[in-house]
């Protein structure tokens, strides 16, 4: 990696116990040379009103929207609520979409993300794309890390125990190097 890479990553799930937290601490364990993550709690960003946007944005919404603007890219863990995104992680990216100045605009940005079932976020991570048209983002495309029956693989610890999973959070994280170096030139 030519030049360092600053990423923000933030989870859809807000449980102290989250699977998803897991996954984002994990991939602070894994980062490729040249990387650092910071990672951004969104419980404290309130749900999106535009009476009160109109009297300005609340702190941590810009607290949110500063750190987002400084990144270089965002890593999203994503838990699958219904067949899609969580209400939490919608709001957040919703918030930080507004004008003036979206800081999400042609955001190189990754995801990541575990459930306790079968499918491991396929259709949540698929209507996260989706998301990203809207907000003009720039997504990894491969890998894909779904991670399936989570409670098998984190310990009651919460640390990923998982090698097969810990190999495809580097890899995307080297994808997203890669990705950044790219849109950078």
């Amino acid at each position: 990696m030519a030049d360092r890479v600053h990423v923000l990553g933030f989870a859809g799930s807000l449980r102290t116990g989250s699977y998803n937290k897991a996954l984002l601490r994990a991939a602070a364990e894994l980062l490729p040379d040249g990387m650092t993550l910071e990672v951004f709690d969104i419980s404290s960003i309130p749900l999106y009103n535009n009476d009160v946007e109109r009297a300005g944005f609340p702190a941590s919404v810009r607290a949110f929207r500063e750190r987002i603007a400084e990144a270089d890219a965002l890593l999203i863990a994503t838990p699958e609520y219904n067949y899609s995104i969580p209400g939490v992680l919608k709001n957040a990216i919703d918030w930080a979409s507004r004008p003036p100045d979206p800081p999400l605009t042609k955001k190189p940005v990754a995801i990541m993300g575990a459930s306790d079932g079968g499918f491991g976020t396929v259709r949540s991570q698929h209507h996260l794309r989706q998301v990203f048209v809207g907000t003009n983002m720039r997504p990894v495309q491969k890998p894909e890390v779904m991670v399936s029956l989570a409670q098998n693989k984190i310990d009651a610890a919460g640390r990923l125990t998982d090698e097969k999973t810990r190999e495809a959070i580097r890899g995307l994280l080297e994808a997203l190097a890669a990705w950044v170096e790219q849109l950078r030139r």
